[in-house]
């Protein structure tokens, strides 16, 4: 246990150096290291508790399991990949399509998929890095953390949009504090925005009809609820190809945060999918939705080059607080969409700039036709969320895409390989 908590201080705990990161196992001071957590926590609850409010779930035991998820991941990966477990989107349309069986058959199919994933990521942790290299090499993984970024930008212009005035605001007090602030500032430029425009929204009264009231209404500590999962074939069949989803989530925020600290992460790939299948079998065991990595909070991390697991061992620790917290959850649902919409349009666009980023460090070459055209198709399937029913199931953009290039860039490379170079110009 001391291993696992044991993180150094980086320098003075104060300061990051220009050009500078805060590795995995560094740390900043304790308050800072608080503060960073906690904008973790702001940037992944709103999608988290949007997940069970849709689907039906509890929203509190949803809450519990994402930061008992979160725990679970840091430890199999042992502190070495900085990530937060929040409700994954990818379940939303199956877990709809199974809500007339009630909640037990929708946990079963949730367990089922993470079962999977776990046999996933026992196979990818045997066969090692070459499974990784010749499935997703650069070309492939950029493009997909890429489209797992840029395939959200129209919720984020449909939140700014919806309250331009109050989203403006959020966005510029985050721009001022990340570029022209200093040390903290800088570092805590998203969550003083969101609390800048949040303060704005109700100055203005801008705030959602009754959001006060649910607030005072709301009680200081409730329970989760708990439910047992069912297993009914069709709900199985309905969720699995949801597994497509977190394996290019997961193995997508591992080129992501290996190409923001420097560091050749693949060897953690396998123990990642493991870790996510378990906590959303966990999840699903016991009334939760299933967990994903966030890409919200890469985006955070981007922001402020803080990848210090020991903000997300705050950020976990603080959601299972909570979720015995109604009030905090009910206060946290009175942040305006333009608010959300203002912070969403960084976090969004960072996430999309990394996929370029990994392109260009490995040297990606898009005079190779198989590199451009791959991209090219599996970007905008994506970005324009290409929304396809298969067999009753309706499967996305970020499904299509990742998908998609994964199995064409390999067929694409051989007919390039085997015709001869130059034979497709």
């Amino acid at each position: 246990m001391s291993q696992i908590f044991g993180w150094t201080v980086h320098g003075d705990g104060k300061k990051i150096s220009p050009g500078a990161v805060v590795n995995p196992e560094e740390r900043l001071s304790w308050p800072r290291t608080i503060g960073i957590g906690m904008q973790h926590v702001i940037a992944m609850f709103g999608a988290t508790l949007l997940v069970p409010t849709l689907t039906g779930f509890p929203v509190n035991t949803t809450l519990l399991f994402s930061g008992l998820g979160t725990m679970l991941f840091l430890m199999i990966t042992r502190n070495r990949l900085p990530s937060y477990l929040g409700s994954s989107f990818a379940f939303i349309a199956p877990l709809i399509a199974a809500q007339g069986e009630g909640i037990a058959v929708q946990l079963g199919g949730i367990v089922a998929a993470g079962l999977v994933l776990v046999g996933v990521g026992v196979i990818v942790r045997l066969a090692g890095k070459r499974v990784l290299d010749a499935v997703m090499p650069p070309a492939v993984t950029g493009a997909i953390v890429a489209l797992i970024g840029l395939n959200l930008a129209p919720v984020a212009a449909s939140d700014f949009a919806s309250q331009p005035g109050v989203a403006a605001v959020t966005l510029a007090v985050i721009l001022l504090c990340s570029v022209a602030g200093r040390g903290m500032v800088a570092r805590l430029g998203i969550l003083i925005g969101v609390i800048v425009g949040w303060v704005f929204a109700a100055v203005t009264g801008q705030l959602r009809e009754g959001a006060t009231e649910a607030v005072a209404g709301a009680d200081w500590i409730g329970f989760p609820t708990f439910h047992a999962p069912s297993f009914q074939v069709s709900a199985v069949l309905v969720t699995l190809p949801v597994v497509i989803v977190l394996i290019a989530e997961n193995v997508g925020h591992v080129k992501a945060v290996s190409a923001m600290t420097g560091r050749d992460l693949d060897d953690v790939a396998g123990d990642a999918l493991i870790a996510d299948g378990l906590a959303t079998t966990l999840a699903g065991g016991f009334g939760g939705s299933g967990t994903t990595t966030y890409a919200e909070n890469i985006g955070v991390m981007a922001a402020t080059r803080v990848y210090s697991t020991a903000a997300y061992w705050v950020a976990a620790s603080t959601a299972v607080a909570l979720a015995f917290v109604p009030k905090f959850g009910a206060l946290i649902n009175t942040v305006p969409g333009g608010v959300m919409g203002g912070a969403t349009i960084v976090l969004y666009g960072l996430i999309g700039m990394l996929g370029v980023r990994i392109w260009q460090d490995n040297r990606v070459d898009f005079s190779n036709p198989v590199n451009l055209m791959a991209a090219a198709v599996a970007m905008i399937a994506g970005i324009g969320n290409l929304t396809l029913t298969v067999f009753g199931l309706e499967l996305q953009g970020i499904a299509w895409g990742s998908a998609g290039i994964i199995i064409v860039y390999p067929i694409l490379n051989r007919l390039y390989r085997h015709i001869g170079e130059g034979q497709f110009l």
